[in-house]
C-alpha cells in the first residue's frame, strides 16, 4: 500500500521513525495527581517528569498537571488532567484516545499523517512538557483520536540512554 502511494504521486517519501508510542491518559481535573500517585502504587510506576499548569495560582488548592510522565516496566504513559484552558495539551471534550509519537522529524511525520488523512490541529511548535518537551505537531485521526507528534527533549534523551 505504501509503495501504491509512491507509485501515484511519483516520489519516494524517506520513511519516518519514531521512537517511542506513550498512550496519554486523561482524568477528570484535578484528579491526575491522584491518578500519578495510584499507578506508582498499584503498579510500581516511577515519575519521569510532570509539568504542572504555569497559570495556575499559588492560592489554589491542587496545581492542574499538564502532562505526568510514568515509567511502567519498559514502556512510558503520560497522564494529565482534563481543562478547557488553551495551553492544555488536552482540551475537553475529547473523543477517541491520544497518544504521543517521538521522532526526530516532526514536520515530516506530521505531513505524512496529513496526507493519509488525519487533520492538523495547530502548528508545530515547542512543546512546553508535551512529550518530554521538545517540538510538538498534533493531528487526528478519522478516527477522533489524537496523535501528539513529538521530538524528544534534551532531557528526555538523556534519561532514555
Amino acid at each position: 500500500m505504501a509503495q501504491e502511494a509512491q507509485a501515484e504521486n511519483g516520489s519516494k517519501a524517506s520513511p519516518v521513525v519514531f521512537a517511542a508510542v506513550k498512550p496519554w491518559l486523561v482524568v477528570e481535573a484535578p484528579k491526575a495527581n491522584d491518578a500519578v500517585q495510584f499507578y506508582k502504587a498499584a503498579f510500581g510506576a516511577e515519575e519521569v517528569s510532570r509539568v504542572n499548569h504555569t497559570k495556575r495560582k499559588a492560592e489554589q488548592e491542587l496545581p492542574l498537571v499538564l502532562s505526568a510522565e510514568l515509567k511502567l516496566g519498559s514502556s512510558s504513559i503520560v497522564v494529565s488532567d482534563l481543562t478547557d484552558d488553551a495551553s492544555a495539551p488536552v482540551k475537553s471534550p475529547v473523543s477517541g484516545s491520544l497518544f504521543c509519537l517521538e521522532t526526530e522529524d516532526v514536520e515530516a511525520a506530521v505531513s505524512k499523517a496529513v496526507a493519509a488523512g488525519a487533520v492538523t490541529e495547530g502548528e508545530v511548535s515547542e512543546g512546553e512538557g508535551a512529550c518530554c518537551g521538545g517540538r510538538v505537531g498534533r493531528v487526528k485521526d478519522p478516527y477522533g483520536n489524537v496523535w501528539l507528534i513529538c521530538s524528544p527533549s534534551k532531557k528526555c534523551a538523556d534519561v532514555a540512554a
